[in-house]
């Protein structure tokens, strides 16, 4: 579904992804590890095609099509989205009627699934404002839930939420990237940063990364690295690839 190859990525003029590649087969689920300023956040909002990260080399193919310099819409156009890890406040805008606008699933079926989500009595609020993070959350996770992208990207799920928003989040996303359904018959895949890992006890992740400084330092079995990063921190990560 999504192909990398030797991304070179700036910032503000400084070059903050160094030659990442990065290979996500249909159906598969992988998580993206690394300390803070490390060019996760960038990663993602590189595949998305926001202006801020400029793409000096490499190439973002998405399901065969060479998305490297197609703006957000098209890329969303073509089934990519993302849950934000800060998204911003949308004064004036009500959040159902954004949810309306954006929906790629039956109207009919907003109001159940906001209700799952405990989110019935935000439709007439405005985006995000005056939101808790957990709310900020499943908020994000309603509207990507309508908008149903067959690639979901999700920047630190677990960031600013307690337990049981936890839970609702956890399950949300799970439902959303099929894991109920076998690999096979997947139509979704996903990308997610986590620092704590709490997203893994919902979704079983196919495959983790460690991005260090701009570099993707190694990739494995996402339990087994995360279980070395706790123990070890990210400076074994380093070294075994040296």
């Amino acid at each position: 579904m999504l192909e990398i190859n030797n991304l070179h990525v700036e910032v503000g003029g400084r070059e903050v992804l160094h030659g990442v590649s990065l290979t996500i087969q249909d159906g598969q689920t992988h998580v993206l590890l690394g300390p803070n300023g490390s060019g996760k956040t960038t990663l993602l909002r590189t595949i998305m095609g926001f202006g801020s990260s400029r793409v000096t080399e490499g190439s973002i193919i998405f399901n065969g099509v060479d998305v490297t310099y197609k703006p957000v819409h098209e890329r969303a156009r073509l089934g990519m989205g993302i849950m934000f890890q800060r998204p911003p406040t949308i004064s004036g805008l009500k959040l159902g009627k954004f949810i309306n606008a954006t929906t790629n699933i039956g109207t009919e079926e907003i109001p159940a699934l906001a209700e799952k989500l405990h989110m019935t009595k935000f439709l007439e609020r405005d985006v995000n404002a005056g939101f808790s993070g957990g709310e900020i959350k499943r908020s994000e996770i309603l509207q990507l839930t309508v908008q149903n992208p067959s690639f979901v990207m999700l920047d630190e799920p677990e960031s600013g939420v307690d337990v049981e928003n936890m839970s609702l989040l956890g399950h949300a996303a799970a439902s959303l990237l099929e894991k109920d359904m076998h690999m096979k018959t997947r139509t979704k895949s996903g990308l997610i940063i986590t620092h704590t890992g709490y997203i893994l006890d919902y979704i079983e992740a196919d495959v983790g990364h460690v991005l260090i400084d701009g570099y993707m330092r190694c990739s494995g079995n996402p339990r087994e690295i995360l279980k070395s990063v706790k123990a070890s921190g990210y400076k074994e990560c380093i070294a075994c690839q040296k």
